[in-house]
């Protein structure tokens, strides 16, 4: 079919998480540096990536060899609070210990209420994330429905119900499935209901020990995510630029934090702080495709 004419595109800079918004579908920007490229336009048309060896930390610009904790160099990854283990296992905040590396920081992004919600990724499964993220954090695991179930006071808490609900549904997402389309409709309405049957001692537990108001069940609608993608892979397979520099394709959608080529996909997010061009050539919009 004939295409909206799209101007040619010649970026470099380091790369950042893809910023994204809620649209039918969402709207995709990729972020070089200080641009960002409109991604929706460009699917349907060739683009490449080339790597130029270069990474620099996110936080202190400094060149490293390897980026650690999507973006940083070692000495940051080991200083910062952002990049503690306890991001990625919340229950094991040591805020309250006084340990925390960046005690403001710690303040501003842990002790806030976090939401506690299930989405429908590649299948159910559970996730937390502070309120402020909603539903950016649905977005980038390529969530199309996703629902609030608790409101909780802080990111400790939210990981010690994550780990009760974890005992019954998934906390992870299948990316390989989530790439595929393959998901099945669910009911996030009547699932939430389910889950918070199972878990309602542990949730007693919890409120009995941090105060009744400290965990809130919520009866918050769903959110359907719809994503612009003309094809969907049959097998995924991975772009490496660590192993492969350029990497070039037809754009054929994006989902999550993936570019998806009919070359394979790139997670772009594991790639922050690298240094790249993004290319596209001029559409004029007269094929016919």
């Amino acid at each position: 079919m004939n295409q909206a004419p799209v101007n040619p595109v010649d970026v470099s800079g380091r790369l950042r998480k893809m910023p994204a918004s809620v649209g039918d579908p969402v709207q995709y920007k990729l972020r070089l540096g200080d641009d960002h490229v409109a991604l929706n336009e460009l699917i349907g048309q060739p683009v490449s990536i080339e790597f130029d060896g270069i990474i620099r930390c996110i936080n202190c610009d400094r060149v490293t060899k390897k980026s650690f904790s999507q973006g940083f160099c070692f000495p940051c990854m080991r200083k910062l609070a952002a990049c503690d283990s306890c991001i990625m296992s919340p229950e094991k905040c040591h805020f309250h210990l006084g340990t925390c590396r960046e005690p403001e920081w710690g303040q501003a992004n842990c002790m806030v209420e976090h939401v506690v919600y299930l989405a429908n990724s590649s299948g159910l499964k559970v996730g937390i994330t502070r309120g402020t993220q909603v539903p950016t954090r649905w977005i980038d695991q390529g969530a199309v429905d996703a629902i609030p179930m608790l409101r909780v006071a802080t990111r400790q808490l939210s990981g010690f119900v994550e780990v009760a609900c974890k005992a019954h549904v998934a906390d992870r997402t299948n990316w390989r499935t989530m790439l595929k389309g393959e998901t099945t409709e669910l009911n996030l309405a009547e699932e939430r209901d389910k889950l918070l049957a199972l878990v309602a001692e542990e949730l007693d537990a919890l409120r009995a020990e941090h105060g009744a108001d400290s965990i809130r069940a919520v009866q918050e609608p769903s959110l359907g995510l719809s994503y612009p993608v003309d094809v969907w892979p049959q097998k995924v397979t991975s772009h490496n630029l660590d192993k492969t520099p350029r990497v070039s394709g037809v754009l054929q959608g994006v989902k999550g934090q993936y570019l998806i080529l009919d070359t394979g996909v790139i997670n772009i997010r594991k790639y922050t702080g690298y240094q790249v061009r993004f290319c596209a050539p001029a559409n004029t919009g007269d094929s016919n495709a």
